[in-house]
């Protein structure tokens, strides 16, 4: 892991020095344990600022949008699918870009770290190659790091990058679970069953949009929920509003959601948003034989058609 942030570290720093980024947009250490930020850098001398361990949750793409000039960007698998999604929906600039790709085993899920301390305040995280060590007040504690990854990693089939200008470190191996166990698992359940689990979770939303925020594939300039005219649903808490609110922004993200888990991650009440966009993802796979983010040329099914296209969903 060391050796792999000293060659980002180096790679960063030439880039800047030679002048062929204007700005570096990657991951440095948070205030707080096993916590990082963003970081933009823009002098060479701040590249040993930049840092890659498995707490690099945050969808860094986002930001590529908002900045000028040519962009180095530290990006894992799901962001680099994320970033080619955004080429391909002319949001961005494929000469703007400069991706420095860092194959990625998995992220730490934040969340199970909370559910071992049990309210116990963690005072410092260690981290090495196979383990996470907690240590706070009356508490020390190893954690094997493959009981910390996060659902969506566990399955990720593109673990390495799938398109890069610079590749740090050595490819790694993929995700090893069955990508649609989950999804499968739950399409066995009766109607009445999956409707009483989508009602339980959407009764604990509380409509603060942190999901549509952090969605990378969510960028349009007026969001269907912030319009008065149409008024396209209400803004309540009432279980049919916010149903309504997450199975569109399901179907806007169909075929371009990348299964990176940021909605899931930054949900504030443990909402499982990731169950809806998998069964999307499982459908556009099985309906048009498309993945997100994998080709430049490819365009998304919902922006294309086929003359042959069989149109089984009418018949």
């Amino acid at each position: 892991m060391q050796e792999r942030e000293k060659e980002l570290r180096e790679v960063a720093k030439k880039l800047l020095l030679e002048k062929k980024v204007d700005l570096i947009i990657g991951y440095e250490e948070g205030t707080l344990p096993l916590r990082t930020r963003p970081v933009f850098i823009q002098e060479a001398g701040e590249a040993n600022r930049l840092v890659w361990n498995s707490r690099c949750e945050n969808s860094l793409c986002s930001y590529l949008k908002t900045t000028k000039g040519r962009v180095g960007i530290v990006a894992k698998g799901c962001d680099i699918r994320s970033i080619i999604g955004l080429i391909k929906e002319k949001q961005v600039k494929r000469e703007n870009i400069f991706i420095i790709g860092v194959p990625c085993s998995g992220i730490i899920d934040r969340k199970k770290i909370e559910d071992i301390l049990e309210g116990r305040e963690l005072l410092e995280g260690i981290e090495s190659d196979s383990q996470i060590i907690l240590k706070g007040e009356g508490l020390e504690e190893k954690v094997d790091k493959d009981k910390l990854v996060h659902a969506s990693c566990k399955s990720c089939k593109y673990r390495n990058p799938v398109l890069y200008d610079a590749l740090i470190g050595k490819e790694v191996s993929q995700g090893e679970g069955e990508e649609y166990s989950d999804v499968e698992e739950f399409a066995s359940k009766s109607d009445d069953e999956r409707w009483a689990y989508f009602n339980d979770e959407a009764s604990r939303c509380i409509r603060c949009y942190a999901c549509r925020n952090v969605c990378p594939a969510c960028y349009c300039p007026q969001c269907f929920v912030d319009q008065s005219l149409p008024t396209w649903f209400g803004r309540t808490l009432h279980p049919s509003d916010t149903l309504m609110f997450h199975m569109i922004r399901t179907l806007h993200t169909a075929g371009r959601c990348v299964d990176c888990g940021a909605c899931s991650r930054v949900c504030p009440m443990n909402i499982e948003l990731r169950m809806l966009n998998k069964k999307a993802e499982k459908d556009v796979k099985e309906l048009y034989h498309y993945e997100a983010g994998i080709s430049l040329e490819e365009l998304p099914p919902m922006a294309t058609f086929k003359m042959d296209d069989p149109q089984e969903f009418i018949k």
